[in-house]
């Protein structure tokens, strides 16, 4: 059923995060529904973006690595980055993309358990993260395995290093039982390694507490650091003297400014460090973690996924649309803060929509990806992505030439 606009007003007006939104620049009527592929600009990055340019970088010049803490900001940015992903300050540094941060923690896996000679993943996770352990696993001689979600645990074996897996995943949105799986793979005697990239600032997540070893994610999406925003990597303490990752750098020396002839790994997390750290997108960044401030995950969860229920529901009575969000007899699943629906058609029907005003992404073949951040989504956001995409698919607006997709809508 569509919910009308006076439930979607009664519910934004009882939204404890509704204030959130004022905190991101969005353009006036505009319905922007991809901030899991891209969060919207934080409102005060602009000035604080100037104030970097102006006076850290132009009046300070080579002082400001010290003068404005610029040489720390890997480790202050992932100490603030720690509380959303449920982990202690010092374990997490923002640093380098989600690709060299996965290579640098699978390689100081495999270091980790030596004459274990397999990296195990889910058989249709995200494609990069397999390209970079495709290129790893050659390099270092071992195999990358690949199983089925419901064959996972079962796959796992006395010579399984690494359990690599997304928290959320990417098209399905299903999400893992973190300490279900963490505990699977240790009492095997592997490792784990969770990628965040669908769930960090989406979902609650408790690297800590369920027993993660290794985590990555990155800054773009819902951390709303930016396009290209540096990712970030995180270390269990436990794992701090042990971990020895095959990508070694200059920020991660234990003194950077000795110049020594020889590597010598810093103290914790910061060992993951590489190269001199982008300023000016850490500073971006830095804005987008702000707008986490007061934030209760819990609260932001459970919003986003009332959000995607309604959305789900509605869209569930649209023609030739197919919800993945709402299996027939089952009941609504946890999940991360995107719906898919899915029409033949679906590349020109976003297309379509976009012209409309309610921005979303597709993948291929059929599937049209609507996300919903608590922090910047409005309940009044549903219904009037609901009316477009009813308007377009009972148009046929898609059907014009007008409609052929020209690039790529991701």
């Amino acid at each position: 059923m569509m919910p009308s606009p006076a439930q979607l007003a009664a519910l934004d007006a009882a939204d404890p995060l509704g204030a959130a939104r004022a905190r991101f620049r969005l353009p006036p009527g505009l319905v922007y529904l991809d901030g899991n592929s891209l969060g919207p600009l934080p409102a005060a990055l602009p000035a604080s973006l100037a104030h970097t340019l102006a006076h850290e970088w132009g009046s300070g010049l080579i002082r400001s690595w010290n003068d404005a803490g610029w040489i720390d900001l890997p480790v202050t940015l992932g100490a603030a980055i720690a509380p959303i992903v449920g982990a202690e300050a010092g374990a997490v540094v923002a640093c380098d993309s989600v690709s060299l941060n996965l290579f640098k923690l699978a390689s100081a896996a495999l270091a980790m358990r030596p004459g274990r000679r397999t990296v195990l993943m889910e058989a249709d996770d995200f494609p990069t993260d397999a390209y970079v352990m495709q290129g790893l696993c050659q390099l270092a001689g071992v195999t990358l395995k690949r199983a089925a979600r419901a064959d996972l645990v079962a796959a796992l074996d006395d010579d399984t290093a690494l359990l690599l897996l997304s928290h959320a995943h990417y098209v399905t949105g299903q999400v893992h039982d973190m300490a279900t799986m963490n505990a699977a793979a240790h009492a095997a005697g592997a490792l784990t390694l969770w990628d965040l990239s669908h769930a960090a600032g989406a979902l609650v997540v408790a690297l800590d507490a369920d027993g993660a070893d290794f985590a990555v994610g990155c800054g773009y999406k819902y951390l709303n650091g930016g396009p290209g925003a540096p990712a970030f990597a995180y270390l269990a303490r436990r794992h701090w003297d042990s971990a020895q990752p095959a990508l070694t750098g200059w920020m991660g020396h234990a003194r950077p400014f000795d110049f020594a002839a020889d590597y010598a790994p810093a103290a914790g997390a910061r060992r993951l460090l590489t190269g001199t750290p982008p300023i000016l997108a850490m500073r971006a960044l830095e804005a987008g973690v702000a707008t986490f401030a007061g934030i209760d995950m819990a609260a932001a969860e459970a919003k986003s996924r009332q959000l995607v229920q309604l959305f789900a529901a509605g869209a569930a009575h649209l023609p030739g649309v197919t919800v993945d969000s709402l299996p027939a007899g089952r009941p609504f699943e946890r999940r991360a803060a995107h719906c898919i629906i899915r029409h033949p058609a679906a590349r020109r029907v976003m297309i379509a929509l976009i012209a409309r005003g309610v921005v979303g992404d597709m993948r291929p073949p059929d599937a049209m990806r609507f996300g919903f951040p608590a922090l910047t989504t409005r309940f009044a956001d549903v219904g009037l992505a609901l009316a477009a995409l009813h308007a377009v698919l009972a148009s046929g607006e898609w059907q014009d030439d007008c409609f052929t997709p020209k690039g790529v809508v991701s």
